[in-house]
């Protein structure tokens, strides 16, 4: 299951941060959290969960013995700054993860995230999503994979302390992560999938 737009929220009264984390808890389904409203997740399509195999399998077996560690979607990262809680498609994390209040759920410190795009997603992943993760102040890389063409978006923020966009259009291109020291080649990411038959 990976994350998609909200949709219709579970109750018109607003959680608290406590009563959300005690309700996902107990619930068998993924839900986004922001500003005291609960929203359901829903499933992907087939050339998503293709695209986050590959990428996800080509960073971690990269990352390992290595100090950084990546994570699929079911870890829930959660910025502390405007209360979002979130299930990214892959996150990355250096030098050891830090949950909220040592939970071991809920993590903040996170220095790569990838989200996979879909119809219904890309709107938002790119606008709003985008700006609630900014609050997070170990981020220093944002990548936006599109499931419906061979079009990577990575988001670097530079010395300057300012986000770079560098696009990716063509499946002969490298993806660069600057943070992990990795170029995946754009044909690995989209291997298997419709994109390149």
């Amino acid at each position: 299951m990976t994350l998609h737009e909200p949709a219709v929220a579970y109750s018109r009264q607003k959680m608290t941060v406590e009563e959300y984390l005690a309700f996902e808890n107990e619930s068998s389904e993924k839900h986004e959290y922001y500003q005291g409203e609960v929203f359901n997740m829903s499933g992907a399509k087939v050339t998503h969960n293709e695209i986050v195999g590959n990428a996800f399998g080509d960073i971690r077996n990269f990352l390992l013995n290595k100090p950084f560690k990546p994570y699929n979607s079911d870890q829930r990262i959660y910025v502390e700054k405007n209360s979002l809680f979130t299930y990214p498609d892959i996150s990355i994390f250096g030098d050891g993860i830090t949950t909220l209040n040592n939970d071991e759920m809920n993590a903040v410190n996170p220095s790569v995230i990838i989200e996979v795009l879909s119809p219904g997603t890309k709107d938002y992943d790119r606008g709003l999503k985008f700006k609630l993760y900014r609050d997070i102040p170990s981020l220093k890389e944002y990548i936006l994979i599109d499931s419906e063409t061979v079009n990577v978006e990575a988001f670097v923020i530079n010395e300057k302390g300012y986000w770079e966009l560098r696009e990716y259009k063509t499946i002969a291109e490298k993806l660069r992560l600057p943070a992990i020291q990795l170029d995946i080649p754009l044909q690995a990411i989209y291997a298997g999938t419709k994109l390149l038959k």
